[in-house]
């Protein structure tokens, strides 16, 4: 693969797009874990941050679904 570079204009209009278009979350958990998850979500085609994302989603639907008298 070709090294790129980037010029600084182009980091920053990427910078800008991430700041007004992504919140960002900081997680902590313990050693090796995040490995354990990179390793799980490259098993299945997915990235560690696509993976992350998933599970929260699935998780909020199925523990929503139950909640119908609120």
């Amino acid at each position: 693969m070709a090294n790129r570079k980037y010029s600084q204009a182009q980091n920053r209009a990427t910078q800008k797009y991430i700041r007004e278009n992504y919140d960002s979350v900081v997680i902590r958990m313990p050693k090796g874990k995040k490995d354990k998850i990179r390793d799980f979500a490259k098993e299945n085609g997915e990235s560690m941050n696509g993976f992350v994302n998933r599970a929260i989603d699935e998780t909020i639907a199925r523990e929503s679904s139950g909640n119908t008298e609120e």
